[in-house]
């Protein structure tokens, strides 16, 4: 697992007009080690990515994302999706050595 706490955000509008397309956000503090750097020694250090990111609305999966060495340390990511029902967003970020790191937020539709 990454060394020191990992700490996701997200952003979520707290309402919504049914049907409205929102935009959400999401950061996650995570160095994203590639394994291709070397120590001093000249030995590689490990690689320690975070390779999936999942959400889901309600229950359903709304999106996903598997990621590779080339992302960024500390990644931020922007979506959208279409507001239906008032329910809980979930965020769940998986690295390479099983951690595992969710969110949740809360959104009330209006009708």
């Amino acid at each position: 697992m990454a060394k020191g706490k990992i700490e996701p955000r997200v952003r979520v509008p707290k309402r919504a007009k049914k049907g409205d397309i929102i935009e959400i956000k999401t950061l996650i503090k995570h160095p994203m080690e590639s394994g291709e750097r070397r120590r001093k020694d000249g030995s590689r250090i490990p690689r320690m990515i975070i390779n999936k990111f999942e959400v889901t609305y309600n229950g359903v999966q709304v999106f996903l994302s598997d990621w590779h060495a080339a992302m960024s340390s500390n990644p931020f990511l922007t979506f959208h999706i279409v507001a239906q029902k008032s329910g809980m967003l979930n965020f769940k970020w998986t690295d390479d050595s099983g951690g595992v790191f969710t969110k949740s937020a809360n959104i009330i539709i209006i009708e």
